[in-house]
């Protein structure tokens, strides 16, 4: 398996999510609502998507390359997913080729039933796991680590499905929010430190799973709470029809600590994550910004469109003006980028292209929610200034992203990473072009979000990118640095 070229993506600098969940038990259109919430979540994985439905008799199940929209709005495809219960998934793999056989959600037919399984996250010890169990005898088809936990559950000798998939959650490691779903039950859990998110919404009476509340709303459910970390949330149908909710605590009790870049940059600017609603966390982002690093500007310019609502609480911070100086193609996908290189020449501006009218003779704040590699940051800086700005000064609603991450986010290895390779500030701000660079502090984003500063002794989210300090053993990493690159590698085919 290889490292994905940086020539794959139009803008190979950004850090991408993996993975999107779905589930609902007791509904007649289980897989026509399964849809339309994964197609709520596709900002969190736009290469694959899966759908398994289950109809009383047999499971069903739909895995295609592409985006949700280019699949399942095909009535022909919603009829091959009959039954009361659907769970789907969609993902972004984070290396090597994407095919068929990783995308999620992954079943098996086991001695006690069949059981459908999709995840988000990343397992610490999935690859010390898997080594153990092909070990052992277990044969594997795909190299996503999703397909551990079925091997768990298939090995455990506790009785019925949902008693073998608890048994089998308690051997993982790292950050995951997991759906599964059996002949009768759909099932979701949360890591111990609840890094990755989880809700449970409700449709007249009918329990949902998913990433975030974004993908309750666009069926008309409610919100009932988030699963918390360490929990197992079971839903089942009993003989009489009725459906029960039962919750139990397998994992060590921890304090939650959500993944920070959750707010920052992974979910839908209209989720509410852990009762925090995710625009209002980017607005106060940028307004923080602005009292930690002001700047005489004439215009504040979001970098679309993570960069807006931060940009806007900028602007509002300060009292310069915000207008939409960078204009963003919303119609560019990966393919459009396969040909040639003369295509991918073009850069940045096949997606962002520069409003001269807004920017022409102006001093421009341009504000961004993160800078990864640095790349695309120096790109815009030079289109910016192509369109006549006078000054253009860098701000970063995020602190530096220095250290990488094996919990689900996709970032480089630590060389590669802008902040990483260039500890000073001058240097990075020379690398880009800027006039002048700011990132938020770690108080400022931990301010935004929780609305206190940052807990050395007990940090109140995970935010081992900017501090270097995981909230979890690396398992995998451990011992094995000596063959850093293959295992990054591996350890990145997450979920």
């Amino acid at each position: 398996m290889t490292e994905r070229s940086e020539l794959d993506d139009l803008d190979g600098d950004t850090l991408r999510e993996e993975c999107g969940v779905f589930g609902i038990l007791g509904h007649p259109e289980a897989a026509t609502l399964t849809a339309l919430g994964l197609h709520a979540l596709q900002h969190r994985g736009q290469e694959a998507a899966g759908i398994v439905s289950f109809d009383g008799a047999q499971f069903h199940s739909e895995r295609q390359l592409g985006l949700v929209g280019d699949h399942f709005t095909n009535p022909e495809t919603i009829r091959r997913l009959p039954g009361s219960m659907a769970m789907g998934h969609v993902r972004y793999s984070t290396t090597g080729e994407t095919i068929l056989r990783n995308v999620q959600p992954l079943f098996a037919e086991l001695a006690v039933g069949g059981i459908a399984i999709a995840h988000n996250g990343n397992f610490t010890n999935g690859l010390t796991l898997r080594r153990k169990l092909i070990a052992d005898g277990a044969i594997c088809q795909s190299t996503s680590d999703t397909e551990v936990v079925l091997h768990l559950i298939a090995r455990s000798r506790r009785q019925g499905s949902g008693e073998r998939f608890m048994d089998a959650i308690r051997h993982l490691e790292g950050a995951f929010s997991l759906v599964a779903m059996t002949r009768t039950k759909l099932i979701g859990a949360r890591d111990a430190n609840g890094i990755r998110p989880l809700v449970l919404g409700d449709l007249d009476g009918r329990p949902i799973f998913a990433s975030e509340t974004c993908a309750l709303d666009i069926i008309g459910a409610k919100f009932v709470r988030d699963v918390e970390n360490g929990e197992v949330v079971v839903c089942e149908i009993q003989p009489d029809g009725r459906i029960t909710i039962d919750s139990y605590r397998l994992l060590p009790q921890r304090r939650e600590r959500i993944c920070l870049f959750e707010y920052v940059y992974f979910a839908r600017p209209d989720s509410v994550v852990a009762g925090r609603g995710v625009y209002g966390v980017r607005k106060r982002s940028g307004a923080n910004l602005a009292h930690e690093a002001p700047v005489e500007a004439d215009v504040v310019v979001p970098v679309p469109d993570g960069g807006t609502p931060a940009a806007i609480g900028f602007a509002q911070a300060s009292g310069i003006p915000f207008e939409l100086g960078i204009i963003r193609n919303h119609y560019v996908g990966r393919t459009f980028i396969e040909p040639t290189q003369s295509i991918r020449a073009f850069g940045v501006k096949l997606k962002h292209s520069a409003n001269r009218a807004e920017i022409e003779g102006k001093r421009v704040v341009l504000v961004d929610d993160s800078i990864v590699r640095g790349t695309t940051s120096l790109k815009l800086v030079q289109m910016i200034r192509d369109a006549g700005a006078r000054e253009v000064h860098f701000r970063v609603a995020s602190p530096m992203i220095t250290h990488s991450d094996y919990y689900g986010i996709d970032t480089p290895d630590p060389e590669k990473l802008l902040a990483n390779q260039h500890h000073d500030l001058g240097d990075m701000c020379r690398f880009i072009g800027a006039d002048s660079l700011a990132f938020l502090s770690i108080d400022g984003l931990y301010d935004a979000v929780g609305g206190e500063p940052r807990n050395a002794l007990a940090p109140q989210f995970t935010d081992h990118y900017f501090t270097g300090e995981y909230p979890t053993t690396l398992t995998d990493l451990d011992g094995r640095r000596k063959n850093e690159p293959k295992t990054l590698s591996l350890l990145r085919e997450a979920g």
